[in-house]
């Protein structure tokens, strides 16, 4: 017998490795000598002292947040590594294992319902056996245009597919398609028979267009209001017929089922991860299919490869046991080539999940994942009787009766008949009802991040995951391309981030017990992220209001000390322009990551935490709105001209405004002040700091007093901030002069 081939290898970059532990190293000896230096000052006499007690300890506590958090994120560093997946080595496609692929949609208003339908069609486009593939749209609003939608989609695939599968076409979403100025025909881009197809499919594709329209239209006539519907509704659960047309009867298309679960008012919902857990259950008293792929609505397949490469993990005999899933980094195809709010998040696809990745395997990411479905049942097989079994999953008896198949072709039994009944209950709101779904069972409740959450709890019950991240992009998703969405979108993040490090469940103390110090390390890092608008805050007030009054609290340049604190900076905005550049970005993409990290700092993660914290106190409940995702011109063509779209809420830009302000001001009186007192060797650091702040938000000043387009800072609220800052700034420092008189 030959030698069996692996499916997929495994790389650690050694360079990397040796170069991340060596700035480690580095970078924590200069942190120590920085933390000597600030105890030093307590053992002093009060008496001679020459910086105020209170300022002092306020930028000592930030330096010590930020330095826990730079040793947490270190995590991510220690063991890197990259894969390489060979699809060819497959099983054959008959000994394939079926799929489950759940596409998520809430609100037909913000994520426009033919952008819905081009995920759907190029899902059920992946290239896998179709009698093996099989689509659940989860629609939680229960909007009668999803579902008529569905119809229409279902009709155009069965032009779609074929036309797809016999030219090898790679990008299967049809509306992305057909927007490639070239599109692509491969082998037969020189056919007639080609050209002549692609302008059929093409024309059949504008009538699709039409066609949503014309379901979206009625919908509206209709009287009836997506609010309404989406908050009180039963449970809806359909398949969607082959057509009967003799043209089209001979095409295998893959089984398509609309979900959506009951919902009412008065019982929580547990938003997506609710949503999730509905579809699970209707799922496997349907297809029960083994693995399945969970897909938001606007990140359709850009490649129909992902399938098969997912696969080579999950079917690969070293992995596959403890193998819980594959993620494929989200990527987007709007992203500006300088992305200025950070909309790609590079730094977490392509440092931070490769580093997890090398421990116990990146985070569960909201979509773009190939997850076993038995990974999510939690500990059933512990229960010994059907009363215990019922006690844990639900009293459906078909349910039961799925755990204990093993989702092969021959134990999948879809088709026109399935127990309806039973479908509706398992989507009823009170079946979860003393059960442990959403505790122990599925995807987990009790926070906005239930991916983090449940991806969490799957390492803790030994659960392996990997990050697969070919050359080509798998899924194509439309992000955000305005501050506004990006600010609060990171509000509701950072918050459910925190509510996990508030809970019981704290990556730093549940977490070492059941998985690896480094990997509780990494959870504990992205739980506690939020908590930089702490330090930020304190850093961008505290030192540039004791540099207009000539107050010190850094070491003078002549003093050994002053080369720690010029190293820290600068050796951490030196590791991060390093790992921009290395993974594809550019010095710009460098300073825009800084700004939109100091915006959302002071902005969305001050206010995530806010929430957090009033939702810990039983103040507020946790909310959760989709992001828009219908696309505006204007705040389009703001965006791929660098120019940041300002028009969001004043809680927003408020903060941004003083902080500038104040930086401004301080800069300019400090300036002054260190002229006619000559001591610009005590306060160069407060100087640089307050400058380097300045020159990164310069988009900020620009807003404010040059820019005349839609996207600016309105001058009432400019002026009334800067008015009031400069009013407190000028009484602080008088009242400052007047007692030193």
């Amino acid at each position: 017998m030959g030698e069996i081939l692996p499916l997929s290898l495994s790389h650690v970059n050694k360079f990397l490795v040796l170069t991340n532990r060596l700035y480690m190293l580095l970078h924590f000896t200069a942190l120590s000598f920085l933390v000597y230096y600030r105890l030093c000052f307590f053992f002093q006499d009060p008496q001679t002292r020459e910086p105020p007690l209170f300022p002092w300890l306020l930028v000592f506590a930030s330096e010590i947040i930020l330095s826990f958090i730079w040793i947490l994120h270190q995590a991510f560093r220690w063991h890197p590594v990259s894969r390489t997946v060979f699809p060819e080595r497959l099983p054959q496609d008959d000994n394939l294992p079926p799929l489950d692929v759940f596409i998520c949609t809430a609100d037909p208003t913000k994520e426009p319902t033919l952008d819905v339908m081009n995920t759907l069609l190029s899902a059920m486009a992946l290239d896998y056996p179709p009698e093996k593939l099989h689509l659940y749209v989860s629609d939680d609003g229960g909007s009668p245009v999803t579902l008529n939608a569905m119809k229409e989609a279902w009709k155009f695939a069965s032009w779609w597919l074929p036309f797809c599968t016999r030219y090898k076409i790679e990008c299967r979403c049809p509306k992305a398609y057909f927007s490639i100025s070239e599109n692509e025909g491969g082998d037969f881009d020189g056919s007639f028979e080609f050209h002549a197809d692609k302008k059929m499919i093409k024309e059949k594709y504008e009538a699709f267009e039409e066609d949503i329209k014309r379901v979206k239209e009625d919908q509206d006539n209709s009287g009836d209001t997506t609010g309404k519907i989406g908050q009180n509704h039963p449970p809806i659960i359909e398949v969607i017929q082959e057509n009967s047309s003799c043209e089209i009867e001979q095409v295998k298309l893959p089984f398509l089922v609309y979900v959506s679960r009951e919902k009412k008012p008065s019982h929580p919902h547990h938003f997506k991860a609710g949503a999730l857990n509905a579809v699970y259950r209707v799922s496997a008293v349907i297809s029960n299919a083994p693995y399945i792929l969970v897909l938001d609505c606007d990140m359709f397949c850009s490649s129909p490869a992902s399938a098969r490469q997912a696969l080579c993990f999950h079917l690969n005999p070293e992995t596959s046991p403890s193998l819980s899933f594959v993620q494929f980094p989200q990527k987007y195809h709007n992203i500006s080539k300088n992305d200025i709010y950070d909309s790609q998040h590079r730094s977490a696809y392509k440092v931070l999940w490769q580093g997890m990745d090398g421990l116990m395997g990146p985070v569960l990411s909201g979509t773009g994942f190939y997850i076993k479905r038995g990974s999510l049942y939690g500990n059933y097989k512990l229960k010994d009787t059907d009363l215990e079994l019922q006690q844990y999953v639900g009293t459906s008896n078909e349910f039961i009766k799925s755990l204990n198949q093993k989702g092969t072709a021959d134990s999948v039994t879809v088709g026109r008949t399935f127990p309806e009944e039973e479908t509706l209950l398992l989507a009823s709101c009170n079946y979860e009802i003393g059960t442990k779904w959403g505790k122990e069972v599925g995807f987990l409740y009790g926070t906005v991040c239930e991916d983090v959450h449940t991806g969490f709890i799957l390492n803790c019950n030994g659960w392996n995951s990997v990050l697969c991240d070919p050359p080509q992009p798998q899924f194509l998703g439309n992000s955000t391309t305005n501050l506004n969405d990006l600010l609060v979108q990171g509000t509701r993040w950072f918050c459910g981030l925190l509510d996990i490090g508030l809970s019981r469940l704290c990556p730093l103390i549940f977490g070492p017990l059941r998985m690896s110090l480094l990997q509780s390390l990494c959870y504990a890092q992205l739980t506690y992220f939020p908590l930089y608008c702490l330090p930020l805050w304190c850093l961008a007030i505290v030192p540039q209001l004791c540099l207009l009054n000539g107050i010190p609290l850094y070491p003078k340049v002549s003093d050994p000390f002053f080369f720690i604190f010029l190293f820290i900076p600068l050796s951490a905005l030196t590791k991060h322009l390093v790992e921009v550049l290395s993974t594809g970005g550019t010095f710009r993409k460098w300073i825009n990551e800084q700004r939109i990290w100091m915006i959302a700092s002071i902005t969305s993660h001050l206010y995530g935490c806010f929430d957090a914290l009033l939702k810990k106190c039983g103040l507020k409940e946790a909310s959760f709105l989709p992001t828009n995702k219908v696309e505006d011109d204007e705040q389009t063509r703001l965006y791929q001209m660098d120019k940041y779209d300002f028009r969001t809420s004043n809680m927003f830009l408020v903060p941004m405004v003083a902080v500038i302000t104040i930086n401004i001001s301080c800069f300019i009186g400090g300036i002054y002040k260190v002229l006619s007192v000559g001591n610009w060797d005590q306060m160069f650091i407060q100087l640089f700091l307050t400058a380097y702040i300045i020159v990164v938000n310069y988009p900020i000043i620009e807003g404010l007093v040059i820019r005349k387009d839609v996207g600016r800072i309105y001058p009432s609220l400019a002026l009334l901030v800067t008015s009031n800052i400069l009013a407190t700034t000028i009484t602080c420092t008088l009242y400052s002069v007047l007692r030193k008189a």
